[in-house]
């Protein structure tokens, strides 16, 4: 499952787009990082892995509401830049 993970001090969230398995706890080992979310900022800031996204997503992985929303509302341009 592709989902979101919890990280940042109280008050202040900062989320990881994560790989995980389905029955895994929220901030539980996953599998990779493939994204990040900063819902903090203005505009929100959204960074992801697209070609790891849909790799996971071509092997079956499910997305979460969440997830599956910020895929749709992110255009493809907001990749980061491989260093």
């Amino acid at each position: 499952m592709i989902r979101l993970a919890r990280v940042g001090a109280r008050k202040q969230p900062y989320y990881r787009i994560v790989v995980i398995e389905k029955d895994r706890a929220r901030n539980g080992r996953s599998i990779e990082v493939v994204g990040t979310y900063n819902p903090r900022t203005e505009p929100k800031a959204v960074q992801l892995k697209r070609d790891r996204i849909d790799y996971w997503v071509s092997v079956g992985a499910q997305t979460s509401e969440i997830v599956a929303k910020l895929l749709k509302n992110t255009p493809v341009s907001a990749e980061p830049v491989a260093a």
